[in-house]
């Protein structure tokens, strides 16, 4: 049925979600707005315990939205101006709700521990009184979460086995039952506060105020109110307060906070900086290029969250499990309750009480957290060294690629190549040959025209009008009215032809190692000009590297072959030259389909291939094109960081399987005692708990990953 034209448009909304601090949380929360008639478009966020939708409501009024939350134990507040980007400032874990009640009802159980000491009696009452304390705010849940349509939830398990222990006398077994399961739930609101701790920290790099330049004097102003194009200065030892150029002035700048690189970099006029880098020796004057919402911290940080919603398919399968693995407990620890006593024709309280107990061993808590607590740790620790993965599905494919295909230029290499030989070829003289191709290739971003356009930039560049990139081929433009095009040797044979002894001559400097491309006329060639790029200082590192992991390294080019295998020879890896990108995209679609496949490349001509590829990785230093590109990004310079992403993954994979396996593992023996009698209720509340901590303790390990460079440094 259509909306009446005169209807409201649905309210956008964004909260902030108090208590939301584990995967069940998220799971509820979901759960309960998509029952919610109107509700739309919802998005959670564990890390910034938010959450924004949009609400229809003429069909669910904001109250009733914020009711339902706030009987499922997650009040909202809106996120408004006077909230921070995560909310309010995180209490210590004592002061918090959860912190409260595992102190109180921890206290009850030792007071009524004594006092069982004392005089049995008041110490049975004292027991009754914890589980009660204890259990009412789970029950008050558990009864919200079932009319939000989650009858099945870890806090109905706990009320039903706890309100069970005292049907049946076991008060002081129902009490520490509660207590356990209040401190699981505090351990698991720890390991969020830990991991979401990292990305907040990134928050606070970025300076509240600048120094700007304000008709000859500095001024301080408020970091929020620089616009575009504003001049300000940065001083020794200050932060940088924003994405700028430099217009003046060289120093040393410590990118570590945004790139993860370990050596300040020397940057002069012309060069970038980064919100939040340091700035260590000298005064520079910056342009800002962006504002404080949309700089590079700014940017980082939006897409770690959005990776947060990318899930890992191991993820979703442990999701889709405990759906079905709850209820299935639920029935089991019925039956195991009730078929003894039908058989028996008599009331059993043994095994009532062994029902209770499979009750809580069939506490999914630490089996849901396993994954989603990897996933974020690898996420954050990445993020920490200028690894940035956009999300779990590319976390968990990245260690299990069998082949990793390089783009040459500007990858593998410095992408700073430089003029070697200029060979004349119709009688032009060498700065009349540079002119011509500078002007051709003045509009392209490509790092060969770059050096031809620093070579011939002491000459004077002459404009050109008409200017049109070929992919993979040349430039065309027309300078002093006369048609001219500088590409491939390949493409000067297309065109115009290479005549006499040109293709020995291109050969030679091809041999070399050196790439070649054409100056070529209206019908003619008029001159080559031979570049050169290095290669990085880690590559080939990064090669042998890749080969000891059992990874299969591979370079892509669209260069020469003679070019190509040259580097390929000095780097040892596979090489496939003289690819166009259509190329490249045939050829990753082939390696496919012997296995996953990763692409490195620049992020602009390599665009189709990275898409092709199972996961792309964009090579960066924080520019938009790494950061807005492919699946994962390396903002500094080292193409070791692909080693380190493969390290990475595989980390967090064993890191999730060790924690399924703490989880189920320690389920299964209690789940065996159990049935045999050896162990009771708290034990089995123990095997969650339990499971739960060693699981946070495991996924914080990862916190720790380091680079390889960081660790032989």
């Amino acid at each position: 049925m259509s909306r009446p034209a005169s209807a409201a448009p649905p309210t956008a909304l964004d909260y902030f979600v108090e208590g939301m601090d584990c995967p069940n949380c998220v799971r509820k929360i979901e759960g309960a707005l998509a029952r919610l008639p109107g509700a739309a478009q919802a998005q959670t966020n564990l890390t910034r315990q938010s959450l924004t939708l949009t609400l229809d409501e003429t069909q669910t009024p904001r109250a009733t939205l914020e009711k339902t939350l706030r009987e499922l134990g997650h009040p909202l507040r809106p996120r408004g101006s006077g909230f921070p980007v995560y909310g309010p400032e995180a209490a210590p874990w004592w002061a918090a709700a959860q912190g409260r009640l595992v102190l109180l009802s921890g206290s009850l159980l030792a007071l009524a521990f004594v006092a069982g000491r004392l005089a049995p009696g008041l110490g049975a009452w004292g027991y009754v009184a914890a589980t009660l304390l204890g259990t009412w705010p789970l029950a008050r849940k558990a009864v919200a979460a079932a009319r939000a349509g989650e009858p099945f939830s870890i806090n109905t398990l706990v009320t039903l086995a706890a309100v069970g222990a005292l049907v049946i006398g076991e008060a002081a077994e129902a009490a520490v039952v509660v207590f356990f399961f209040a401190v699981g739930e505090l351990l698991e609101g720890v390991a969020v506060g830990r991991a979401r701790s990292g990305i907040q920290a990134l928050t606070r790099l970025t300076p509240r105020t600048a120094r700007v330049l304000n008709r000859g004097q500095v001024v301080e102003w408020p970091v929020d109110t620089l616009t575009v194009g504003t001049l300000i200065q940065i001083q020794p030892g200050d932060r940088v307060p924003a994405d700028g150029t430099i217009t003046a002035g060289h120093s040393h700048l410590d990118d570590s906070p945004v790139t993860g690189e370990s050596v300040p970099v020397g940057k002069g006029a012309g060069e970038h900086v980064f919100a939040g880098s340091i700035n260590t020796d000298g005064v520079l004057t910056v342009r800002v290029d962006r504002e404080a919402h949309d700089n590079t911290i700014a940017r980082i940080i939006h897409l770690v969250e959005q990776a947060e919603a990318s899930k890992a398919p191991i993820s979703r399968f442990i999701d889709r499990f405990s759906r079905v693995y709850t209820p299935i407990v639920v029935l089991v620890a019925a039956l195991t309750a009730l078929v003894p006593m039908l058989l028996a024709g008599q009331y059993l309280p043994e095994a009532l009480y062994r029902g209770v107990a499979l009750l809580l061993i069939g506490c999914p808590c630490a089996l849901v957290l396993s994954v989603p607590a990897a996933i974020t740790s690898g996420l954050s620790a990445g993020a920490r060294h200028g690894l940035l993965i956009k999300g779990g599905a590319p976390l968990e494919t990245m260690g299990t690629a069998r082949v990793v295909a390089f783009d040459k230029t500007g990858t593998l290499t410095l992408g700073r190549p430089h003029v070697t030989d200029v060979v004349p070829l119709a009688g032009l003289p060498e700065p009349e040959v540079l002119r011509l191709a500078a002007a051709v290739e003045a509009g392209s971003s490509h790092p060969l025209a770059r050096a031809i356009i620093g070579r011939a930039a002491p000459l004077g560049v002459p404009a050109a009008t008409g200017a049109r990139a070929l992919a993979g081929r040349g430039v065309t433009a027309t300078v002093d009215g006369r048609p001219y095009a500088v590409g491939s040797p390949r493409f000067a044979q297309e065109t115009v032809g290479l005549p006499g002894n040109v293709p020995a001559q291109v050969q030679a400097l091809e041999a070399q190692g050196k790439t070649v491309v054409v100056l070529t006329g209206e019908d003619r060639p008029l001159a080559l000009m031979a570049l050169r790029d290095e290669p990085r200082p880690d590559a080939r590192d990064t090669v042998a590297q890749l080969r000891a992991l059992g990874v299969q390294p591979v370079m892509l080019t669209g260069d020469n072959a003679r070019a190509g295998q040259a580097m390929a020879r000095d780097l040892g890896l596979e090489v496939h030259a003289g690819l166009l990108p259509g190329d490249k995209l045939r050829l990753i679609e082939g390696l496919r389909r012997t296995g996953r496949v990763v692409m490195v490349g620049d992020g602009i001509n390599d665009a189709p291939a990275l898409a092709a590829s199972d996961v792309g990785v964009a090579m960066g230093g924080g520019t938009d094109v790494a950061l807005d590109t492919a699946d994962a990004a390396l903002l500094h310079h080292r193409v070791a960081g692909v080693a380190d992403l493969v390290r990475l993954s595989r980390a967090t994979m064993r890191n999730i399987r060790q924690n399924v396996a703490f989880a189920l593992g320690l389920k299964l023996v209690f789940l065996v005692t159990t049935l045999l009698g050896i162990t009771g209720l708290w034990p089995a509340i123990l095997s969650d708990t339990g499971a739960t901590a060693l699981v946070t303790a495991n996924a914080l390990r990862l916190l720790r990953f380091r680079p390889t460079q960081a660790r032989a440094a």
